[in-house]
């Protein structure tokens, strides 16, 4: 009897052992892993700032009859954190001297994110279509390839419209230069295709665009909501720019540069970030 009790006792405290010992063991989502992904997530697709605020480093401009590099007028600056784009050291005529801010990565698949606004009165001599315009330039060609009399890059754009206080202008339109895209598997045909969803902002605000690439698909973004969707940019092989940029004949567009327009109206950029894939 006293041996069954004690075997008995062994028993019930080896069992309170075990249980002991597995509530005090750290338990990991066999599904979520949540400890290590959340970790990686961080790491992975966290937000990079492109622009430090205090200069262009990382950033080149090149503006329509002029080398690479000479920042005419002092078209590109920085102060207060901000980038801006203007216009006051070109005279009294623009004359067509458009330009482009080009950073110096080139990129695949990717997010990227800007924070704008238009300010100010449109350069004296600039074309009707420079009011509150500008734009992001992507999928671009590199900048040493852009000719000195070139006024935009072979490119995508994310088109920037300022309203004018009373009518619809809206942003978010695609804009094309020597390359073809694919809407719901059709070609384009036009320049310029405006936003599915049309949003028009008025006079000095901030408005944060976005620009949503991977695999092949494209997405805009303003303010966080969706506004046009597309796919599959081949290169123009009509387009003579264009032909150079293609490999044994391969039409597709697989990446490359992103840049600012400088074409009319002054603006200026806050935050400039991105997030590779």
């Amino acid at each position: 009897m006293r041996s069954i009790s004690y075997t008995f006792i062994k028993l019930t405290w080896l069992f309170f052992i075990v249980v002991f010992a597995s509530c005090g063991e750290k338990k990991t989502d066999p599904v979520n892993k949540s400890e290590v992904s959340d970790a990686t997530a961080t790491t992975k697709s966290g937000w990079v700032s492109i622009f430090n605020g205090r200069n262009l480093d990382g950033w080149t401009m090149k503006i329509k009859g002029y080398p690479l590099g000479e920042n005419f007028g002092n078209t590109f600056r920085v102060a207060d954190s901000i980038l801006s784009i203007r216009y006051d050291g070109y005279g009294p005529e623009l004359n067509g001297r458009f330009g482009t801010l080009y950073y110096q990565k080139k990129l695949t698949d990717y997010r990227l994110k800007v924070e704008y606004r238009f300010v100010g009165e449109t350069a004296p001599g600039a074309p009707d279509w420079g009011y509150r315009d500008s734009g992001i330039q992507f999928h671009g060609q590199p900048p040493n390839t852009q000719k000195l009399d070139q006024p935009f890059p072979i490119c995508l754009e994310y088109n920037f419209h300022g309203g004018n206080g009373k009518d619809d202008r809206p942003l978010g339109a695609l804009c094309v230069n020597g390359i073809f895209v694919e809407f719901d598997g059709v070609q384009n045909t036009t320049t310029c295709t405006p936003a599915t969803v049309p949003r028009t902002f008025h006079g000095d605000q901030w408005v944060i665009a976005e620009i949503d690439i991977k695999d092949g698909r494209i997405v805009h973004f303003v303010n966080g909501e969706e506004i046009l969707r597309y796919a599959n940019p081949t290169f123009d092989p009509n387009n003579e720019t264009a032909k150079t940029l293609m490999v044994d004949g391969d039409t597709s567009v697989k990446g490359g540069y992103v840049s600012f327009q400088s074409n009319s109206h002054p603006i200026d950029f806050r935050k400039i970030e991105l997030m590779e894939y």
